[in-house]
């Protein structure tokens, strides 16, 4: 398990936009790893995002897609001294919204990388239920 504090050593993200709150798994091979979010009620988005019937930004879950996504690519060692931006978002889709006391579950893996250019599916899972599944591109870029 990976602590916050390894994983602000590990990508550039930080409050209140970093959105992982902790990796619980990175295979051997390092092809996939899970990360979580807990979504709270004290986020300061929520008080603005549908008054009245709190539900956490599917941008966001997104964005905590990619981030699970950065941490696995920053593990590279072709990773060294870059930063990963997003590329392309493709064929993301939202079955299901993530409202506080939530446990974001999302598993990233790796689909290719070529000349710092990498593809990755996200599947994100609150319980057995999907929230957002899609596929992410990544470009690594100097920094």
């Amino acid at each position: 398990m990976i602590d916050i504090e390894t994983i602000r050593d590990t990508i550039p993200h930080r409050y209140p936009f970093l959105l992982v709150d902790r990796i619980v798994e990175v295979s051997e091979d390092g092809d996939y790893c899970v990360g979580i979010k807990n979504v709270t009620a004290n986020e300061k988005i929520l008080q603005g995002h549908l008054p009245g019937q709190a539900i956490f930004p599917g941008v966001l879950i997104v964005e905590h897609m990619a981030q699970v996504g950065c941490y696995l690519l920053m593990t590279k060692p072709e990773a060294e001294g870059k930063l990963a931006y997003f590329a392309a978002i493709d064929g993301v889709r939202f079955k299901r919204a993530a409202i506080p006391g939530d446990t974001i579950v999302t598993t990233v893996r790796l689909l290719s990388g070529r000349r710092g250019i990498w593809k990755i599916s996200a599947e994100s899972k609150v319980g057995d239920d999907l929230v957002c599944r899609g596929e992410l591109t990544c470009a690594l870029v100097e920094y």
